[in-house]
């Protein structure tokens, strides 16, 4: 059996999602289970290179996972011999120049999106992968959520009959700092860092709709930023200026109407962090983070209006759960497995920089939305 190395330079490891998601869920698990099998039976073996600007932390990281290789040297990183791909997961506002850089120097790339802070950007990006001639991927995790790939098989089975309608709430209340340590980055409430939960969220919402139940055909949105003082790292107080909740509603192919609505200042009463309602003339499904339930109309009680008395019914109890019949491993590790076989020359991969550049193309046109208070279209890039 054939082992073949990928050397991984991981820019932004010691951040949240770079370190979670990316190194231990996903790099350092595929080490685990003994690599990444091919069609032909090569197994696909990846070396990371770590990358951030704190020496102490790289260094930390690297003795507690027992690796050696790390720098806070990017360009020295890239240069280094047996290297394939560059990984990205920093601050959104530090992306371009370096996946510019990295694809200057041959190598892959394979981002956490937003891809750009801007389409204009985000399509440069892609253009210049493609006349490079390397290849190039973005994140698209919840994709490959296990309640999201039951929704999929819902919608691919034909349960809904015709799709009415979706409505999605995401969210959970985020300290702000002060008297509780917040859960996410000051910079994700500071618009000139690239934060925003419109630039953040839509870029997601515009891959699951698209991806699960039909392309999006025109967006109007309200952002809001609710919390306008925050307390950052450092226990100095700042003033946040970027969008904290946002209110969507999007017209999809077939006249479908999804109503998305993001939030990092609303309390969590559902049974997960975000969920999705898909309405049909057959049926209706909920689908969260791992779980997915269904009403069929055969199934669908006749409950009537009466606020002079109180409810009876127990409408949770009314709808089935959907099996799982297959096993769901970590999504972020699923997709990484993906484009290390797609380097490989071993199979497709279509979440390329053009997929990321329509996430931003719509939060863009979000932003723009709210600006101007209007609906707009969403045009083919």
């Amino acid at each position: 059996m054939e082992r073949r190395s990928i050397g991984i330079v991981m820019n932004g490891v010691t951040g949240r999602m770079g370190y979670r998601q990316h190194l231990l869920r996903s790099i350092l698990a595929i080490r685990e289970q003994g690599g990444v099998r091919t069609g032909d039976g090569t197994v696909l073996w990846p070396e990371p290179v770590l990358v951030g600007r704190s020496e102490a932390k790289l260094r930390d990281l690297a003795e507690r996972h027992g690796l050696t290789a790390w720098t806070t040297d990017l360009a020295e990183a890239l240069a280094r011999p047996g290297i394939d791909v560059y990984f990205d997961a920093q601050v959104t506002g530090a992306r371009v120049d370096a996946i510019r850089a990295a694809v200057a120097a041959g190598k892959h790339v394979y981002t956490e999106k937003p891809l750009a802070e801007d389409l204009e950007g985000a399509l440069a990006l892609a253009r210049l992968a493609d006349e490079a001639g390397v290849k190039h991927g973005v994140v698209q995790d919840k994709l490959f959520l296990p309640g999201l790939l039951k929704l999929k098989r819902l919608v691919d089975g034909g349960f809904f009959g015709r799709i009415l309608s979706v409505r999605g709430e995401f969210g959970y209340w985020v300290f702000e700092g002060d008297w509780q340590e917040a859960q996410r980055p000051s910079w994700n409430y500071r618009a000139e860092d690239g934060g925003g939960i419109i630039l953040d969220m839509f870029c997601h919402w515009r891959y699951v709709l698209d991806g699960v139940v039909a392309p999006v055909r025109s967006v109007q949105a309200l952002g809001a930023t609710h919390i306008p003082e925050r307390v950052d790292e450092d226990g100095k107080p700042y003033q946040a200026t970027a969008d904290d909740a946002a209110y969507g509603i999007f017209e999809l192919d077939g006249g479908i109407v999804a109503q998305v609505n993001s939030s990092w200042t609303t309390r969590v009463f559902r049974d997960e962090l975000v969920e999705f309602q898909v309405d049909g003339t057959e049926g209706s499904a909920v689908a969260g983070l791992r779980r997915c339930r269904v009403q069929h109309r055969s199934m669908t009680p006749k409950p009537v209006w009466n606020p002079d008395l109180p409810a009876t019914e127990d409408f949770r109890s009314q709808w089935q759960e959907i099996p799982d019949n297959a096993e769901f491993d970590n999504g972020f590790k699923t997709q990484w497995e993906m484009f290390l076989r797609h380097v490989a020359g071993d199979g497709p991969f279509p979440w390329d920089f053009y997929a990321g550049a329509r996430g931003v193309q719509l939060a863009e046109l979000g932003l723009r939305s709210w600006r101007e208070g209007r609906r707009l279209e969403v045009p083919e890039l």
